[in-house]
């Protein structure tokens, strides 16, 4: 059988601490492993390519969408979904937003890692046919439980005592993510030790910059920020705390959640309709709020309350098995044949050799 090449596209990597990049290695990397079915190249400038697979919405990337190969565009984020992140001039902004949704329309395929996305997009006049939710996951290999001695050593480096209750934040600080009722609720909780790994991974043009620059410039003596780890590090951060707290106001899909569970420990979130559909809310997989005294109160009640506690343990594990490599590699292995056979009878698609 002649192989499909794939062609993928993405300028994720090139800024640290944002959750795409870490969704596109894995996704890269589980599809070369179908190495009978595909060949995959990166930001390859050849044009004998099947399929381009657009990974980010560079410029670059859309000039190279034409009629001789299947245009695939993942979406991580829409329009709406950028108020709250970044922070441009007005007139910048509007036609930002106008150049993602252009860009969408011209391809011929669109994949989402939210289901949520759907109708916005049928919305923006994108038919539901050729729209595909294919969820992330995550390599158990790279995101795993370590022992006890290795969890110690690692609240030694942070200089965390052994014996405190931890909280874990983590993501780009900005507005959306929650981190003024982050902070809110740590203030309430002198107790614990709240941990926060990310940083400003788009500088000032970060929404919210002045106001979180300046708490992070000075936090409550309980609050450790630590700045953006390296992935292949984050392991260990997850497995350092004892909670991962997420208050994020908006999600796109939360790569770190699924990252984060793999240590099975609890997870408490904002309650939002995005977690319902992907993180199995009706199973009480995990702990949610809506403010910063439902926050708090989950908060106390998982560091006191022994069998509330294991009770969402066992939902990390529970969402941990579900997005699992091998069932969403053969989500990818179905995808790329489909949309090739689709597509081959509608346009000039000249084969690759």
């Amino acid at each position: 059988m002649e192989k499909i090449r794939i062609n993928m596209l993405s300028q994720a990597t090139s800024v640290d601490g944002q959750g795409v990049g870490s969704a596109f290695l894995e996704q890269v990397a589980l599809v070369k492993e179908c190495e009978d079915l595909f060949e995959v190249a990166i930001n390859s400038k050849s044009s004998k390519f099947d399929i381009y697979h657009m990974h980010t919405v560079n410029p670059s990337y859309r000039m190279r969408f034409n009629k001789h190969h299947v245009n695939v565009a993942y979406v991580h984020f829409i329009p709406s979904t950028l108020d709250g992140s970044i922070k441009m001039p007005r007139p910048i902004f509007w036609i930002f937003k106008k150049y993602v949704i252009n860009t969408y329309r011209k391809a011929d395929e669109i994949v989402v890692v939210n289901p949520t996305f759907i109708p916005p997009l049928e919305e923006l006049g994108i038919s539901k046919e050729n729209i595909t939710y294919i969820p992330n996951f995550v390599d158990h290999e790279k995101f795993h439980l370590i022992s006890s001695e290795e969890r110690n050593a690692l609240r030694d480096k942070y200089e965390i005592p052994h014996d405190k209750f931890v909280v874990l934040g983590c993501g780009q600080v900005q507005t959306r993510k929650g981190v003024l009722d982050y902070v809110e609720v740590a203030k309430r909780n002198p107790d614990k030790v709240f941990v926060w790994a990310g940083g400003f991974s788009f500088g000032k043009m970060t929404d919210g910059y002045k106001e979180l620059k300046a708490i992070m410039d000075n936090p409550p003596e309980n609050v450790k920020f630590i700045g953006i780890i390296p992935r292949a590090e984050m392991n260990g951060i997850f497995n350092m705390a004892d909670l991962l707290f997420m208050p994020s106001l908006s999600e796109l899909f939360p790569m770190s959640i699924l990252e984060a569970v793999n240590s099975f420990k609890p997870v408490l979130l904002r309650d939002l309709d995005l977690y319902e559909e992907i993180l199995f809310k009706d199973k009480e997989a995990y702990s949610y709020g809506k403010n910063v005294d439902e926050f708090d109160e989950q908060v106390k009640k998982l560091a006191s309350d022994k069998k509330y506690y294991e009770k969402y343990s066992q939902g990390s594990k529970l969402i941990s098995d579900f997005y699992s490599k091998e069932h969403v590699k053969n989500i990818w292995r179905e995808y790329y044949p489909r949309v090739l056979k689709k597509w081959e009878g509608k346009k000039k698609i000249k084969k690759a050799k």
